[in-house]
Protein backbone atom coordinates (compact mmCIF):
# COMPACT_ATOMS: atom_id res chain seq x y z
CA UNK A 1 0.00 0.00 0.00
CA UNK A 2 2.87 2.34 0.92
CA UNK A 3 4.56 1.57 -2.45
CA UNK A 4 1.36 2.46 -4.36
CA UNK A 5 0.98 5.78 -2.52
CA UNK A 6 4.62 6.68 -3.20
CA UNK A 7 4.17 5.84 -6.90
CA UNK A 8 1.12 8.13 -7.18
CA UNK A 9 2.92 10.94 -5.36
CA UNK A 10 5.95 10.58 -7.62
CA UNK A 11 3.75 10.78 -10.76
CA UNK A 12 2.01 13.90 -9.43
CA UNK A 13 5.33 15.57 -8.75
CA UNK A 14 6.53 14.83 -12.30
CA UNK A 15 3.32 16.26 -13.74
CA UNK A 16 3.78 19.45 -11.71
CA UNK A 17 7.29 19.89 -13.11
CA UNK A 18 6.30 19.33 -16.75
CA UNK A 19 3.00 21.21 -16.54
CA UNK A 20 0.94 18.21 -17.77
CA UNK A 21 -2.21 17.17 -15.92
CA UNK A 22 -4.47 14.23 -16.40
CA UNK A 23 -7.94 14.90 -17.78
CA UNK A 24 -10.56 13.63 -15.37
CA UNK A 25 -12.19 10.39 -16.40
CA UNK A 26 -9.93 9.87 -19.41
CA UNK A 27 -6.53 8.90 -18.07
CA UNK A 28 -5.08 11.11 -20.87
CA UNK A 29 -2.69 13.97 -20.30
CA UNK A 30 -3.46 17.39 -21.76
CA UNK A 31 -0.55 19.26 -23.34
CA UNK A 32 -0.60 22.93 -22.25
CA UNK A 33 1.35 23.93 -25.37
CA UNK A 34 -1.61 22.86 -27.48
CA UNK A 35 -4.25 24.65 -25.39
CA UNK A 36 -6.19 24.00 -22.22
CA UNK A 37 -7.70 20.75 -23.43
CA UNK A 38 -7.83 18.74 -26.63
CA UNK A 39 -11.54 19.35 -27.21
CA UNK A 40 -12.79 18.57 -30.73
CA UNK A 41 -13.46 21.59 -32.95
CA UNK A 42 -16.48 21.99 -35.19
CA UNK A 43 -16.57 23.73 -38.55
CA UNK A 44 -18.72 26.85 -38.80
CA UNK A 45 -18.78 27.08 -42.58
CA UNK A 46 -21.97 28.52 -43.98
CA UNK A 47 -24.10 26.15 -45.96
CA UNK A 48 -23.68 26.63 -49.71
CA UNK A 49 -26.58 26.28 -52.17
CA UNK A 50 -26.77 22.88 -53.75
CA UNK A 51 -25.75 22.54 -57.38
CA UNK A 52 -29.27 21.56 -58.46
CA UNK A 53 -30.70 24.62 -56.66
CA UNK A 54 -28.28 26.90 -58.53
CA UNK A 55 -29.17 25.25 -61.83
CA UNK A 56 -32.88 25.76 -61.17
CA UNK A 57 -32.29 29.43 -60.45
CA UNK A 58 -30.30 29.86 -63.67
CA UNK A 59 -33.00 28.08 -65.67
CA UNK A 60 -35.69 30.37 -64.25
CA UNK A 61 -33.72 33.50 -65.14
CA UNK A 62 -32.99 32.19 -68.64
CA UNK A 63 -36.64 31.29 -69.23
CA UNK A 64 -37.82 34.67 -67.95
CA UNK A 65 -35.34 36.44 -70.21
CA UNK A 66 -36.71 34.65 -73.28
CA UNK A 67 -40.35 35.19 -72.37
CA UNK A 68 -39.84 38.86 -71.52
CA UNK A 69 -38.43 39.35 -75.02
CA UNK A 70 -41.30 37.47 -76.66
CA UNK A 71 -44.26 38.72 -74.61
CA UNK A 72 -43.07 41.56 -72.37
CA UNK A 73 -42.44 41.77 -68.63
CA UNK A 74 -46.08 41.05 -67.70
CA UNK A 75 -45.89 37.43 -68.87
CA UNK A 76 -47.49 35.01 -66.40
CA UNK A 77 -44.99 33.67 -63.89
CA UNK A 78 -46.61 30.25 -64.30
CA UNK A 79 -45.42 30.35 -67.91
CA UNK A 80 -41.90 31.19 -66.73
CA UNK A 81 -41.89 28.17 -64.43
CA UNK A 82 -43.22 25.96 -67.22
CA UNK A 83 -40.57 27.19 -69.70
CA UNK A 84 -37.85 26.63 -67.08
CA UNK A 85 -39.09 23.12 -66.34
CA UNK A 86 -39.59 23.75 -62.63
CA UNK A 87 -42.59 23.88 -60.34
CA UNK A 88 -44.23 27.10 -59.21
CA UNK A 89 -43.00 26.48 -55.67
CA UNK A 90 -39.40 26.40 -56.91
CA UNK A 91 -39.87 29.68 -58.79
CA UNK A 92 -41.37 31.49 -55.80
CA UNK A 93 -38.76 30.05 -53.46
CA UNK A 94 -36.10 31.77 -55.57
CA UNK A 95 -38.09 34.87 -56.52
CA UNK A 96 -40.95 35.77 -54.18
CA UNK A 97 -42.52 38.24 -56.62
CA UNK A 98 -42.31 39.64 -60.15
CA UNK A 99 -40.13 42.56 -59.07
CA UNK A 100 -37.45 40.23 -57.68
CA UNK A 101 -37.41 38.15 -60.87
CA UNK A 102 -37.32 41.22 -63.12
CA UNK A 103 -34.44 42.65 -61.11
CA UNK A 104 -32.43 39.46 -61.54
CA UNK A 105 -33.13 39.24 -65.29
CA UNK A 106 -32.12 42.87 -65.91
CA UNK A 107 -28.97 42.38 -63.83
CA UNK A 108 -28.03 39.16 -65.63
CA UNK A 109 -28.64 40.50 -69.15
CA UNK A 110 -26.77 43.74 -68.45
CA UNK A 111 -23.79 41.98 -66.90
CA UNK A 112 -23.53 39.35 -69.62
CA UNK A 113 -23.83 41.98 -72.38
CA UNK A 114 -21.02 44.03 -70.82
CA UNK A 115 -18.86 40.90 -70.82
CA UNK A 116 -19.56 40.42 -74.54
CA UNK A 117 -18.36 43.99 -75.21
CA UNK A 118 -15.15 43.38 -73.29
CA UNK A 119 -14.56 40.11 -75.12
CA UNK A 120 -15.07 41.83 -78.49
CA UNK A 121 -12.40 44.42 -77.71
CA UNK A 122 -9.97 41.69 -76.67
CA UNK A 123 -10.66 39.51 -79.73
CA UNK A 124 -10.66 42.09 -82.56
CA UNK A 125 -7.88 44.53 -83.44
CA UNK A 126 -10.12 46.33 -85.98
CA UNK A 127 -12.41 48.68 -83.99
CA UNK A 128 -15.35 48.25 -86.37
CA UNK A 129 -14.94 44.47 -86.33
CA UNK A 130 -15.06 44.67 -82.52
CA UNK A 131 -18.28 46.68 -82.66
CA UNK A 132 -19.80 44.21 -85.12
CA UNK A 133 -18.79 41.26 -82.98
CA UNK A 134 -20.40 42.88 -79.96
CA UNK A 135 -23.67 43.65 -81.75
CA UNK A 136 -24.14 40.02 -82.82
CA UNK A 137 -23.11 38.70 -79.39
CA UNK A 138 -25.49 41.11 -77.62
CA UNK A 139 -28.33 39.80 -79.75
CA UNK A 140 -27.58 36.27 -78.54
CA UNK A 141 -27.78 37.56 -74.97
CA UNK A 142 -31.37 38.69 -75.70
CA UNK A 143 -30.61 42.31 -74.90
CA UNK A 144 -34.10 43.11 -76.16
CA UNK A 145 -35.31 41.85 -72.77
CA UNK A 146 -34.20 45.14 -71.24
CA UNK A 147 -36.44 47.47 -73.25
CA UNK A 148 -39.91 46.29 -72.11
CA UNK A 149 -38.78 46.53 -68.50
CA UNK A 150 -38.51 50.31 -68.55
CA UNK A 151 -42.18 50.39 -67.55
CA UNK A 152 -41.89 47.32 -65.31
CA UNK A 153 -42.54 47.36 -61.56
CA UNK A 154 -39.10 47.08 -59.99
CA UNK A 155 -36.43 49.32 -58.49
CA UNK A 156 -34.61 50.77 -61.50
CA UNK A 157 -32.34 52.79 -59.20
CA UNK A 158 -31.07 49.83 -57.22
CA UNK A 159 -27.29 50.27 -56.68
CA UNK A 160 -26.51 46.90 -58.32
CA UNK A 161 -28.48 47.81 -61.45
CA UNK A 162 -26.99 51.30 -61.68
CA UNK A 163 -23.46 49.92 -61.37
CA UNK A 164 -24.05 47.32 -64.12
CA UNK A 165 -25.74 49.88 -66.36
CA UNK A 166 -22.78 52.23 -66.03
CA UNK A 167 -20.39 49.39 -66.89
CA UNK A 168 -22.39 48.51 -70.01
CA UNK A 169 -22.68 52.09 -71.20
CA UNK A 170 -18.97 52.67 -70.69
CA UNK A 171 -18.08 49.49 -72.61
CA UNK A 172 -20.36 50.30 -75.57
CA UNK A 173 -19.24 53.94 -75.62
CA UNK A 174 -15.67 52.71 -75.85
CA UNK A 175 -16.51 50.52 -78.84
CA UNK A 176 -18.25 53.39 -80.64
CA UNK A 177 -15.52 55.95 -79.87
CA UNK A 178 -12.69 53.69 -81.05
CA UNK A 179 -14.49 52.83 -84.29
CA UNK A 180 -15.19 56.51 -84.99
CA UNK A 181 -11.63 57.55 -84.14
CA UNK A 182 -10.34 54.95 -86.60
CA UNK A 183 -12.54 56.40 -89.35
CA UNK A 184 -14.52 53.16 -89.63
CA UNK A 185 -17.83 54.30 -88.11
CA UNK A 186 -19.95 57.21 -89.28
CA UNK A 187 -19.80 60.15 -86.90
CA UNK A 188 -23.48 61.13 -86.92
CA UNK A 189 -24.51 58.30 -84.59
CA UNK A 190 -24.07 57.82 -80.85
CA UNK A 191 -24.17 55.02 -78.30
CA UNK A 192 -27.94 55.35 -77.93
CA UNK A 193 -28.44 54.60 -81.63
CA UNK A 194 -26.61 51.31 -81.25
CA UNK A 195 -28.55 50.27 -78.15
CA UNK A 196 -31.94 51.27 -79.59
CA UNK A 197 -31.31 49.36 -82.82
CA UNK A 198 -30.14 46.32 -80.85
CA UNK A 199 -33.28 46.37 -78.74
CA UNK A 200 -35.61 46.77 -81.71
CA UNK A 201 -33.93 44.21 -83.95
CA UNK A 202 -33.72 41.50 -81.30
CA UNK A 203 -37.41 41.52 -80.37
CA UNK A 204 -40.10 39.81 -82.45
CA UNK A 205 -42.77 41.94 -84.05
CA UNK A 206 -45.93 42.15 -81.94
CA UNK A 207 -48.78 39.88 -82.88
CA UNK A 208 -46.76 37.27 -84.77
CA UNK A 209 -45.71 33.77 -83.81
CA UNK A 210 -42.17 33.76 -82.45
CA UNK A 211 -41.17 30.31 -83.59
CA UNK A 212 -38.23 30.55 -85.95
CA UNK A 213 -38.14 34.35 -86.03
CA UNK A 214 -34.68 34.38 -84.46
CA UNK A 215 -33.14 33.07 -87.65
CA UNK A 216 -33.60 36.53 -89.21
CA UNK A 217 -32.06 38.49 -86.34
CA UNK A 218 -28.40 38.32 -87.35
CA UNK A 219 -29.27 38.97 -90.98
CA UNK A 220 -31.01 42.22 -90.09
CA UNK A 221 -28.27 43.18 -87.65
CA UNK A 222 -25.74 42.87 -90.45
CA UNK A 223 -27.81 45.21 -92.62
CA UNK A 224 -27.79 47.67 -89.72
CA UNK A 225 -24.02 47.36 -89.32
CA UNK A 226 -23.47 47.91 -93.03
CA UNK A 227 -25.34 51.20 -92.64
CA UNK A 228 -23.00 52.29 -89.86
CA UNK A 229 -19.78 52.03 -91.86
CA UNK A 230 -18.14 54.97 -93.52
CA UNK A 231 -18.43 56.49 -95.99
CA UNK A 232 -22.07 57.21 -95.12
CA UNK A 233 -24.43 56.80 -98.06
CA UNK A 234 -27.08 59.16 -96.72
CA UNK A 235 -27.69 61.89 -94.20
CA UNK A 236 -29.57 60.73 -91.13
CA UNK A 237 -32.63 62.75 -90.09
CA UNK A 238 -32.82 64.16 -86.60
CA UNK A 239 -29.99 63.96 -84.09
CA UNK A 240 -27.95 61.12 -82.68
CA UNK A 241 -29.51 59.25 -79.76
CA UNK A 242 -27.46 59.75 -76.63
CA UNK A 243 -27.69 57.81 -73.38
CA UNK A 244 -29.33 60.82 -71.75
CA UNK A 245 -32.01 60.76 -74.48
CA UNK A 246 -32.75 57.14 -73.64
CA UNK A 247 -33.03 57.86 -69.91
CA UNK A 248 -35.46 60.73 -70.52
CA UNK A 249 -37.68 58.77 -72.92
Amino acid sequence: MRVAVETVAKSAAQAAVTGNTAQPGTGRVADPAAGKSAAPTTSCRAARPRADALRNRERIVSAARELFVEFGPDVALDDVARRAGVGNATLYRNFPDRAALTHEVVLAVTSRTTLRAEEAVAAESDPFAALSRFVHAAADERIGALCPMISGVFDKDHPDLLAERDRLEEAVAGLVTRAQSAGRLRTDIAVGDVLVALSQLTRPLPGIACQGIDRFTHRHLQLFLDGLETPARSELPGSAATLEDLRRS
